[in-house]
């Protein structure tokens, strides 16, 4: 994978010395990194990312680093997807080999998860929540649900604006690192929830428990490069990059499970 290059800004600062009496002055080069905005970045692939050996593999991400820009920067993107997913993708497996738990569908692991294992909750947690989000992302989205979902939204939220409100404040609310979730829960009725840290709806004594069908990651590390302290601006600019199409199918499969 290629290196990221940065741009330095350099400037020269002069330093006066007083030296028995008389004021002397050297010149001090000094390095100051741009802002992350203005520097020169040079993207790897996400093709070029590959988890170790195991049971689950990495969703191949669909579509550029910088495609989602610049509602979700390339830079944290990056990140986010060959650091943070990949790792959670070969602890994961880790954890799963050589367990009864190996050769089960995902959905199946999580109804047989200790909730006490904290590696393999984290890790399952991580891996699911991740591939989700990339799914239900995508260049050129944003809108509004069509079809089935947008009735379904209308009908358990009363609008579609009603069911944005709801979602930003979850997504707000959730204290430290976590998620936001539309889940499907087991009446088939959509629900607006959260959760800290990896879990998510799918894990056993969730306290909305349901198949999820839109997430939003509130980890700092999703957002923090570009809008440091405005968690609220990223919330509302991740509604620019919903790909509804691919909630609305994940909707679908869910009312027919």
């Amino acid at each position: 994978m290629k290196k990221i290059q940065v741009l330095i800004l350099s400037f020269v600062v002069i330093i006066s010395l007083e030296s028995c009496g008389k004021k002397k002055y050297t010149e001090v080069k000094v390095d100051v990194p741009l802002p992350i905005n203005e520097q020169k970045l040079t993207l790897g692939s996400p093709e070029d990312v590959t988890a170790e050996k195991g049971a689950f593999k990495m969703l191949k991400l669909p579509y550029t680093y910088d495609a989602l820009a610049p509602n979700i920067d390339a830079f944290t993107m990056e990140t986010h997807y060959s650091k943070h997913y990949l790792t959670y993708t070969n602890n994961l497996n880790k954890a799963l080999a050589g367990t009864d738990l190996e050769d089960l569908p995902i959905n199946d692991i999580f109804k047989k998860l200790d909730m006490s294992n904290s590696d393999l909750r984290n890790n399952l947690g991580g891996y699911y929540n991740h591939t989700l989000f990339w799914e239900i992302m995508a260049p050129k989205a944003g809108g509004v649900a069509k079809d089935t979902l947008a009735g379904a939204i209308n009908k358990d939220f009363g609008s579609f604006e009603n069911f944005k409100t709801q979602f930003k404040v979850a997504a707000t609310k959730q204290f430290g690192s976590g998620w936001a979730w539309l889940v499907v829960d087991k009446t088939g009725k959509l629900v607006v929830t959260s959760t800290p840290n990896q879990d998510n709806p799918l894990m056993p004594k969730a306290v909305v428990s349901g198949t999820p069908i839109l997430a939003l990651d509130v980890w700092e590390h999703a957002y923090y490069l570009s809008y440091q302290y405005k968690r609220k601006k990223y919330i509302d600019n991740f509604f620019n990059v919903i790909n509804w199409k691919k909630v609305g199918e994940k909707y679908e499969e869910a009312i027919k499970n």
